[in-house]
Order: structure tokens, then sequence, then C-alpha cells
């Protein structure tokens, strides 16, 4: 999905001529008798596309779906409330002014704002930029996002999976996610768990890119490099959030080398930075604060203007006795009958409540759910796209 670098404005009005709704007879109301029906000649036939010719009084014009309406004419009468007999037609309503008439400019009226700047162009977006001419569309460029996971004990799919390995399923989660948002993604793959092997693919995705993402390795293990190798490629200017899940969350900055330090540099000149977000490694934990932090950051990047997601206030048909000082986001669905249920096992290992769930409550820190108490939802929906 690209974004508008700046406002769409109408250069012609929408409908940008009086047209019909309705297959039908076109006729003035003056020319109608009000207690009994009347018959009138057919001056003219109006298919869509086709200029008409002013109606004359005390006539009829057959009109079809979306043409244009004669002149002097002022109302359409459909055809199922009327009887033509060869060049006459019987008119059996008697309409108001106006009736089955789309006015013109009834949509858009010209010189009006109708993508204003930062609007993501949605195919409905695209939709509505023809409909009043427009050609071509200036768009902010794409994000450009590196990612890359940390952990020696990660394997690819269709590998053989070692004792105490783990396949990678972050790698796709969070891919997905970036190309789901238009992101131009580099994925540098799984780096080893060595500080200098960090911290020189943080130096090669920051020369190119506008966002580095890694996932692992920002917790405060001795096998977690990531923290102090942006410590020492750049800053940390957050780490650790007071959610569940998702509390080894971290945000800062990797400097980018000088122009004549690394060649790549001159792909992205612009800015002395590259922004930095690094994910915790549970699967659950990468995917929510990735819709809760990463979506808006990256949206903003793209130059959207409204990034927060709506949330629904639905009724809990659940019980969870037990408060966590943490502000936490379970993982629900909703039921048949318009309540949530929700997912047995809240652990941030547990991928399969991501695929079972349609959204995630968010309930505040120390709260306990009572069944039939309402709760904030935010759903998927809202969360991935």
């Amino acid at each position: 999905t690209r974004t508008r670098s700046g406002a769409v404005t109408s250069p012609r009005d929408v409908a940008p001529m009086n047209t019909s709704t309705m297959d039908g007879y076109a006729i003035r109301t003056a020319d109608l008798t009000a207690l009994r029906a009347s018959t009138l000649p057919i001056s003219q036939r109006i298919p869509a596309g086709h200029a008409p010719e002013p109606l004359k009084p005390g006539t009829a014009a057959r009109i079809f779906t979306g043409a244009t309406v004669p002149p002097g004419a002022d109302a359409i009468v459909m055809q199922e409330q009327a009887e033509a007999a060869g060049d006459e037609v019987t008119i059996l309503h008697n309409p108001q002014a106006g009736e089955w008439i789309t006015a013109q400019g009834a949509d858009i009226r010209n010189g009006s704002v109708i993508l204003p700047a930062g609007t993501r162009l949605t195919p409905q977006a695209l939709g509505l930029a023809a409909s009043v001419g427009c050609a071509e569309l200036e768009v902010r460029r794409r994000v450009k996002v590196a990612v890359f996971f940390t952990g020696d004990e990660l394997t690819m799919p269709g590998e053989p999976l070692k004792p105490g390995a783990i396949y990678n399923s972050n790698r796709f989660t969070l891919r997905g996610l970036l190309e789901k948002l238009g992101c131009e993604v580099t994925d540098y793959g799984i780096v080893s768990d060595k500080l200098d092997a960090t911290r020189a693919t943080l130096r090669e995705a920051a020369a190119a890119h506008d966002l580095i993402l890694t996932c692992g390795g920002v917790s405060v293990g001795e096998e977690d490099h990531v923290k102090p190798a942006v410590e020492a490629e750049g800053r940390l200017a957050m780490w650790q959030i007071a959610m569940k899940p998702g509390k080894p969350l971290a945000f800062g900055v990797v400097r980018r080398a000088a122009a004549g330090e690394d060649s790549a540099a001159a792909l992205a000149p612009e800015a002395a930075e590259t922004f930095f977000i690094g994910l915790p490694g549970n699967p659950v934990s990468s995917f929510a604060t990735f819709l809760l932090f990463v979506r808006p950051f990256v949206l903003r990047l793209a130059g959207v203007q409204t990034v927060a997601p709506r949330a629904l206030s639905l009724r809990a048909d659940f019980t969870q006795s037990k408060a966590d000082r943490r502000n936490e986001f379970l993982r629900a669905r909703i039921n048949p009958a318009g309540g949530l249920d929700l997912f047995p096992n809240q652990s941030s290992a547990v991928l399969t409540s991501t695929v079972w769930g349609d959204g995630l409550i968010d309930n505040p820190p120390n709260h306990a759910i009572q069944a039939g108490e309402t709760v904030r939802f935010i759903p998927f929906s809202e969360l991935l796209n």
C-alpha cells in the first residue's frame, strides 16, 4: 500500500452532469395531470454516453440508467410505473421534482479535496482518484526495512532440527507483516550470537534503510548481544515496557557511516541515523509488539496520518481472576453470542493463540476480569492492515 504525499483535489464535479439512476422516462413534472394518468409523446431516446437534446414541453424522453438527463426534464419515472405503446408513453405515477436523478456534483464538487495528504491508497481510494480523471498520483516511497534474527538455536524450516534447536517462525511472521504494510524488506537472516557479528550487521543494515527490525537478543542474558551492539553503534532511547507479552522491547537509532566510509551510505544520505526496534524472541511477544508498536511507527514513516486502531467494547464471557501488574494483551475471539472467549493458554510461546483468536483484549494493569463485564477489544482486522 502506498501513501499520498499531497492532497488530491478534484478538477471536476462527480457526477459531471445530471444522470438517471433508473431505466424509464425523463419528464417535466409540470406536464403531468395530478389526478389521472398522463399520455405523452416520446420525443427522443437517450442511452448512456449520448448527449441529449433539450426536452420539448409536453413530451417524454426514453432514458436509461447512467444517461444524461435532458435539459428541461426535472424527474425520471421508472419504466415499471409507465406503459409505452408505439411513440407514446402513459405515465402512471406523479413524481416529485428530482426523483431518480443524480444531480451534477452530488458525490464530488469541483475543487474539493477527495484524498488528504497521508491517505493510504486502498483499492477504493484508487477508484476515487480515477473517478475524477487522475491518471497519476504522487506518493511516498516505500519504507525500507532491514530485518535479522538472533539465536544459535534457530533453524530454518526444511533443515534437520538438532537437539535444543527450534524453527524460526518469527522470520515468516514478521516478514509477512512488513510486506503487508507495503515495506521494501531486506532479510539478513539469522545472525550468530556474537557481539561483533551483530554490530557488523547493524552497520550494514543502517546504510540504506529507514528502520532496522530485529527479533531476539534484547534481554540481559550473556548471549543477548543486540542491546550492547546497538549501544555501541548508536543509542537506545527505550528498553523494556510494562506489557505482557512483550516486556523486552527496545527502541533507538543506529549511526550511518559517513558517505566516504561506506559506499552503500549514498543510497540513503538524507539522515545520519537509522531507526532501530528490537522485538522479543518469543513468537507471541514479537507478534503483539509488532502490531502495537512497529505497525504505527512504520505507517508514520510512510506518511500515514491516522494510525491508531479502532477498538470495540465487548462483553467478556469468561473470568480471569488473576491480575497482572503489567498491561496485558490477551488473545481472544468473538463468539456467536457476540461476547469474547479467551484462549486458555496465554503463554508468550503459544503461537496457536494468534491463529485461533481474532483480536487482543487490552486489559489494564492490576485488573481481574469478571464474566459479563465490558472490555476493550482490538480486532486483528484493525492491526493487520
